[in-house]
């Protein structure tokens, strides 16, 4: 069985990401599973708080949550044109101690996608991330891009994802993920 980690970088109750990660896990091939995650609980990073109490609890979970995983999906929201400070800071969290970066991120498979309910979907958020991913030597997958814009039309009021286009579209990119997995 293949074991994916999917994140969500929101905090929102009725994040499209963490929709967006519900979708996936009801596409996903049947020899794969998904774990969603979110940041809820990971306070903002300070070397004080570090040095003084070590890694917090909910890092250290998400920390292990990352290196048991196959594959890792981000579900990015774009805020300002950028990577939410939450979801960057979870990450930031993640790579400490720097002893443990390589354990944790080397080598490991990620994917990026979003849902926004803009028109550009997740474009600038997802670009954003690639030089943190690059820096924390990740094995990015760059076969496909899922950029799910207009969000809010997308999910029906119970949050299941009711556009067969979209479906379609998810189905094809976990599908594309799924065989990067296979391919090490």
């Amino acid at each position: 069985m293949t074991k994916l980690l999917g994140i969500s970088g929101s905090l929102r109750r009725g994040s499209f990401n963490t929709l967006l990660l519900r979708a996936a896990a009801q596409l996903l091939p049947a020899e794969v599973s998904l774990d969603i995650q979110t940041l809820h609980g990971i306070p903002l990073y300070d070397a004080d708080l570090e040095t003084a109490e070590g890694i917090p609890a909910a890092v250290t979970q998400l920390k292990e949550l990352i290196a048991a995983a196959d594959g890792v999906l981000l579900a990015t929201p774009e805020y300002n044109n950028g990577i939410p400070g939450v979801f960057k800071n979870a990450i930031d969290w993640a790579s400490r101690p720097p002893a443990d970066t390589r354990r944790v991120f080397a080598g490991k498979a990620f994917a990026l996608m979003g849902a926004s309910p803009g028109g550009f979907g997740t474009i600038l958020s997802q670009n954003a991330w690639l030089p943190v991913l690059r820096t924390l030597g990740t094995r990015t997958w760059f076969g496909g891009k899922l950029l799910l814009s207009r969000a809010n039309t997308v999910f029906d009021p119970a949050g299941n994802m009711t556009d067969t286009a979209s479906q379609q579209q998810l189905r094809q990119y976990l599908q594309g993920f799924c065989d990067f997995l296979r391919s090490r």
